[in-house]
């Protein structure tokens, strides 16, 4: 690695581009032999929830720099939690990283394959004077631990002498004490200002069964014990954490240093946060737990299959966590720039179709009354190779209410009475006749003519026809339901509360309406997850639940940010 780099002058590493810190880290290392020019990442998630966005910036960070600098990733499980870790976890976390088109090839490992070593670990912590057994209970290591302000105070059962540790020890392993009765402790300074040092949990009992392990083991590594060894014994070269790591650095540093073991480079950088999102995994499981949403994967959650599910490409999250960059310190980002990163992909892949969200009717009075013929239609103007699609039209179709006024203001386009519009891939019509319900007033249908010259939306004369409306035929549409999701928060700050402490109370209600429309029937065919732009309307997305009976769309996201004018943005 280190002499290809010097080989090619590293031109390749663009020295006038842009890079963030922890590259212009690796490259440091990379010219001075650190690690022998290796570069080895790993991402570590812990198997006791679904991954969210602010994991996807993780994991598009370490695949992504082990990749640029011709390095390796390994999946690790950190998986010394039994209590709340499940192999539904561990199989939804691989399926989310592949999805993002990363792969580990066969590096795959749990923390739990480390069990034996990690115990051999903690044995020569205690054989060194550095880590004892401790009797106290959580209420009394409280009290025990200080304040920022004030030092701790030493368990009574600091002084035990290393053979009395290492039976006790020996006797949790075995499964001698109940939960609880006795913990393994790191034996460093109860008055540093850093509180993670104060004699930290190394081990705990827990009497239950592990994912993986079963009933091997009743004592089980703290995170903060196992996670920097299992970086050591993998050959981790650069071991990225998030910010709120930072404080407990030291101790990751003391632990390789107290067992004389190869010493991986801990970085930190800034979590993604992002505005009208909740991200933390104990509040998003309250959200699934209350019934605020369907599961994980609602298409209005955070998490990766929940965006996967809404529509979201593994293409515009890379490219979001590449805008994003890779920061020192905490900020928020505006989830627009999420979402343009969105309709920036979509706009290039999303095949168009015409859909009808709030229909009205128009009978073309001189339209032949059986004839029906097949437009020619763009799949999307972005990619030639889409090809093209049939479209039926008749003599009843049906627009948007909405491209309808009987009393438009000036400088309205679409259709009113007198007036003509292109209809998309069609004919020029002109409203001849506005129908109305007897008893409401409201208008249930319009009668027009149209100008069988004007065949394919052209001009047949030259004349000027500002307004193209979207339409379907009524008797070819079909008719699905959509799911018109929007942001779960109403707030940007979805935990400013301003007379209670709760959350939820920012719920957005409007985050999810239902309803019926029709869409013209190319997208019969349609498979699950496939992505549509329905013209002037929005990007959608075929659901889990559709079938050929009931297709169910979901809206992915608008065509604009419609919530720019509500922030009061520019």
């Amino acid at each position: 690695m280190k002499d290809a780099l010097e080989e090619k002058d590293c031109n390749e590493l663009k020295e006038t581009e842009s890079k963030h810190f922890i590259q212009e880290i690796v490259e440091d290392d990379i010219r001075s032999g650190k690690f022998q020019g290796r570069i080895h990442t790993r991402f570590p998630p812990e198997p006791n929830g679904y991954l969210h966005i602010g994991h996807a910036k993780s994991i598009c960070l370490n695949f992504g720099l082990a990749a640029k600098y011709g390095g390796l990733t390994n999946l690790r499980f950190d998986d010394t939690n039994p209590v709340k870790e499940d192999t539904e976890y561990v199989d939804s976390i691989k399926e989310d990283v592949r999805w993002l088109g990363f792969n580990w090839d066969d590096r795959e490992y749990y923390a739990s394959d480390y069990f034996g070593k990690l115990y051999e670990y903690a044995v020569k912590l205690i054989e060194k004077g550095k880590a004892y057994v401790c009797d106290l209970s959580q209420e009394e290591m409280a009290q025990y631990r200080g304040t920022v302000i004030q030092p701790g105070k030493n368990s009574p059962y600091r002084d035990r002498s290393v053979d009395e540790n290492l039976n006790l020890f020996q006797q949790m392993k075995n499964g001698v004490f109940p939960d609880g009765a006795k913990v393994l402790r790191a034996k460093i300074d109860m008055a540093s200002p850093n509180m993670l040092l104060r004699d930290p949990i190394l081990y705990r009992i827990l009497h239950i069964e592990h994912h993986r392990t079963g009933n091997a083991w009743c004592i089980y590594p703290m995170y903060d014990f196992a996670h920097g060894q299992c970086d050591s014994i993998e050959k981790i070269t650069h071991s990225i954490c998030t910010l709120e790591f930072e404080v407990h650095r030291p101790l990751y540093d003391w632990l390789i240093r107290e067992l004389e073991i190869y010493a991986p480079q801990q970085i930190e950088f800034a979590r993604l946060n992002l505005t009208y999102t909740m991200m933390s995994k104990r509040k998003l499981l309250e959200l699934v737990k209350g019934g605020f949403v369907s599961g994980w994967d609602d298409p209005r959650m955070p998490t990766i299959c929940g965006l996967r599910r809404r529509g979201f490409t593994p293409e515009s999250l890379r490219n979001f966590a590449e805008k994003v960059g890779v920061a020192r310190r905490d900020n928020v980002i505006d989830i627009s720039l999420l979402e343009f990163c969105l309709r920036e992909d979509l706009n290039k892949r999303a095949m168009r179709v015409m859909g009808i969200m709030n229909p009205l009717k128009v009978t073309i009075s001189n339209y032949p009354e059986n004839q029906v013929e097949w437009m020619d239609a763009v799949n999307n103007p972005e990619d030639c190779a889409a090809g093209s699609r049939k479209i039926p039209f008749s003599k009843e179709i049906y627009i948007e209410r909405d491209d309808f006024m009987e009393d438009p203001p000036k400088k309205y386009f679409r259709l009113f009475p007198g007036s003509e519009v292109r209809l998309r891939y069609a004919y020029f019509i002109k409203c001849e006749e506005v129908l109305k319900d007897p008893v409401t007033g409201e208008v249930i249908e319009l009668r027009c003519s149209y100008d069988p010259a004007s065949q394919g939306g052209n001009s047949p004369d030259g004349r000027k026809v500002k307004g193209t409306i979207h339409w379907v035929s009524v008797n070819h549409a079909l008719q699905a339901e959509v799911r018109l999701y929007d942001r779960l928060f109403v707030k940007e700050n979805p935990e400013d509360c301003e007379d209670c402490d709760d959350y939820k109370v920012n719920i957005n209600p409007d985050s999810l309406k239902i309803q019926t429309c029709f869409i013209e029937p190319s997208v019969k065919e349609a498979a699950k997850l496939d992505k549509f732009q329905f013209e002037r309307v929005g990007y959608f997305t075929v659901d889990y639940d559709s079938t050929p009976q009931k297709l169910v769309f979901n809206r992915t996201v608008t065509l604009k940010d419609s919530w720019s004018k509500i922030a009061g943005k520019d």
